[in-house]
């Protein structure tokens, strides 16, 4: 007896659906998957977002005026200008695109460059291999709509991106590159924060070496990479207060240098001051403009931390905590600045009141350790939605959350982030070099999502043309004038985030370009059921006693993990027959939800055994009419005895072994092919499939069980 187990992975088919399929993704608690939370709920989750999204934003005064004026202060009003770009920078991109338009264009509650590009497939066909998931059939329902010019565009847009392969592959091209982008400032964020609040202890103890200093960051850095496998959940709820005390501290001190020093600063609300301020420095207020971008690094985080929290809690904790308190403390530092400039390389600690530097120093430590959690926490969000789309190889992926699909934990990416972030403090050893390389990846995301955003306005949300066109302009315009200042930056360490993004964007789009060719190669040698029927239907093929469970990819859009957090183990297995009930062949689509663990080996096979078992019955029993008549009743009777007879027999099949068989791959290119595309699939494939995809691993099936069939693909 064989049983073919489809696990919810990955791959889909052109060809039609059957009930199989539409079962499988049906389950009984799926409403659990984007419930509405309560009020109540959204204070919590608003207050662990403060924790885990907002570090890195809120620790950038340690950093802003320092790096936006490295020569000095030339002119008082300078001061007015720079503050005045703070202030409508933080306004103009968090706050107005992140916080109330971007999070809107979620998918299924994920966030990210993965998500936007996962969001525009399903409305149009723009993977190298089909979507089609049966929930897209129901957000992609265009003839429900009254046409008008709006639905008439959306038409003209999915027309244009469906039959342009260029445009196809520039979708995916920008997504991933946003993504690594992502990943390569992950690196940094770590190591410019610890290492920032750190030096300020030189300010009390001159006689520490920077040396130390650089150490005692290592050490700090180790710790946070350390606490990651507990999960959002837990690191939130520990970070939020310490977050708060610091936006609270930093509040605090903004409001009392205002006070005490120079209150005029508030004129910086008026934009007039940018405009004089460019006025008077021309190229040089330009290339500081590399500067005041630092002040939003991290924002991107809000969005790929999105699966984390949710919509409301994460606007709810910018609008009335964030903002208000880097906004006082930017507003403080320029009212000490505006009477002492000549401590701008050291604003943040220099205007601290001496009675509340140590207290705030100890904050700022601890801050700084919890600013990288935004990015930690967005590039496990983002590299698991990669995962499903086939873009990342296989790795475990772990949720830590029972209530929210998006909190994640990769120990081999927590591993990676963490080596290079410790690798750049011992490499850069100070702050200034680190800045250097620090942002041109979060701008260069920045414009990524607001081209794929404007994608989302035109084919999905059907705006208005007049506010996509503007939309577009004004938050283009303004991500171009930062990402061309800060190139200005490139051969002093732009260099370095940008060549790490460009490697793993090489990784992702070749683990990807093989999964593509692989899936059509096993599409056009998928073997017609009637020919299978007519194998097994030969009398000189002989079967094996026992069990035989045949692993494979599932070959149509069920998702990798359906968007509920458990499967109750009654509805855990979905089966069909295979041919002739003579043939005792089954398939079967065993369904976990996101939380679920795949049980071990002995617990799987009995759970599965059972969950056949009892399909043969309720076949049996449902296979009759339900009249009361004679005939009904005896063939009632019959199949019942039949039913008993084939469990029977999967009993005594179970008490004679178990055996797991899963295709071994081996993928080479073609005879003829390029030497690039040899490279590429010979060597740099075949190095991630054995070092980072262990399917068999991933399912819990022991060694002395497994048999791997062999076959090479030429691709």
């Amino acid at each position: 007896m064989s049983v073919q187990a489809e696990g919810a992975a990955g791959a889909e088919r052109i060809a039609p659906r059957d009930s199989l399929y539409g079962d499988a993704e049906k389950v009984s608690d799926d409403k659990h998957h984007g419930f509405a939370a309560g009020w109540w709920q959204t204070l919590q989750l608003a207050f662990q977002s403060i924790g885990v999204v907002y570090g890195d934003v809120g620790t950038s005064p340690l950093y802003v005026y320092s790096s936006t004026f490295p020569g000095g202060i030339r002119h008082p009003d300078d001061l007015l200008g720079v503050l005045s770009l703070i202030l409508y920078t933080l306004v103009l991109l968090p706050m107005l695109k992140y916080v109330f338009i971007v999070l809107y264009a979620n998918d299924n509650g994920d966030g990210g460059t993965f998500a936007l590009y996962s969001l525009i497939s399903r409305y149009a066909k723009i993977r190298m291999i089909p979507n089609q998931q049966a929930e897209d059939a129901s957000v992609s329902n265009y003839s429900m709509e009254e046409p008008n010019s709006q639905m008439r565009r959306a038409q003209w847009v999915k027309h244009r991106l469906e039959s342009s392969k260029a445009a196809k592959i520039a979708l995916f091209t920008i997504t991933i590159l946003g993504t690594s982008m992502v990943m390569g400032d992950g690196t940094l964020t770590p190591a410019i924060s610890v290492l920032s609040a750190v030096s300020g202890i030189r300010e009390k103890a001159p006689n520490l070496t920077q040396s130390e200093v650089v150490w005692i960051s290592v050490a700090i850095l180790f710790l946070l990479f350390s606490v990651q496998r507990f999960g959002t959940d837990k690191v939130g709820y520990s970070f939020a207060p310490i977050i708060s005390v610091w936006f609270i501290f930093i509040a605090g001190i903004g409001a009392y240098n205002l006070a005490a020093h120079d209150v005029t600063v508030l004129r910086a609300f008026n934009p007039k001051y940018i405009v004089d301020y460019f006025g008077r420095n021309g190229k040089e207020a330009w290339v500081s403009l590399g500067g005041v971008v630092l002040c939003i690094t991290g924002t991107e985080a809000m969005f790929a931390d999105l699966g984390h929290f949710n919509i409301r809690a994460i606007q709810l904790s910018f609008t009335f905590i964030l903002f208000p308190s880097v906004a006082l403390c930017y507003m403080g530092q320029a009212s000490y600045l505006r009477k002492f400039p000549q401590d701008v390389g050291d604003t943040f600690y220099k205007s601290i009141p001496a009675a509340m530097f140590w207290p705030t120093f100890i904050v700022a430590i601890m801050a700084a350790i919890i600013a990288s959690q935004a990015m930690l926490s967005g590039a496990f969000a983002i590299l698991s939605k990669a995962l499903s789309l086939g873009c990342f190889p296989r790795v475990k992926v772990v949720h830590t959350s029972k209530k929210y699909s998006g909190q994640v934990y990769i120990p081999e990416v927590n591993f990676l982030i963490g080596a290079a972030s410790i690798i750049v403090t011992l490499a850069f050893q100070t702050t200034t070099n680190i800045g250097n390389a620090y942002g041109i990846c979060v701008v260069t995301v920045f414009s990524i999502t607001t081209h794929l955003m404007t994608v989302v306005m035109l084919l999905i949300w059907k705006k208005n043309i007049a506010f996509v066109v503007g939309f577009y302009i004004i938050f283009g315009l303004a991500e171009f004038l930062y990402l061309s200042s800060i190139l200005s930056k490139f051969v002093e360490g732009g260099y370095l985030p940008f060549c790490f993004s460009l490697v793993l964007m090489a990784l992702m789009a070749t683990w990807h370009y093989v999964y593509v060719k692989r899936y059509w190669y096993e599409l056009d040698r998928v073997v017609p059921a009637a020919e299978l029927t007519a194998l097994l239907a030969r009398r000189n093929v002989q079967r094996v006693p026992g069990v035989g469970l045949l692993y494979s990819e599932l070959v149509q859009g069920i998702p990798p993990n359906l968007p509920i957090p458990r499967v109750a183990l009654p509805e855990r297995f979905i089966f069909r027959r295979v041919g002739p009930a003579e043939h005792r062949m089954f398939r079967c689509v065993a369904r976990y939800g996101y939380t679920d663990q795949i049980e071990g080996t002995k617990e799987f096979s009995a759970f599965l055994i059972e969950g056949l078992k009892l399909f043969v019955h309720d076949e049996a029993a449902f296979s009759c009419p339900h009249t009361d008549n004679d005939d009904n009743d005896a063939r009632r009777l019959e199949q019942a005895v039949v039913a008993e007879e084939e469990k029977r027999f999967i009993d005594a099949e179970v008490e004679r072994g178990v055996v797991y068989l899963m295709g071994e791959a081996e993928v080479a290119a073609a005879p003829g092919s390029s030497g690039l595309k040899r490279i590429v699939v010979n060597y740099v494939y075949t190095f991630l499939r054995k070092n980072l995809s262990e399917s068999h691993k991933a399912l819990s099936i022991p060694k002395d069980q497994l048999l791997k069939v062999g076959i090479t693909y030429e691709i």
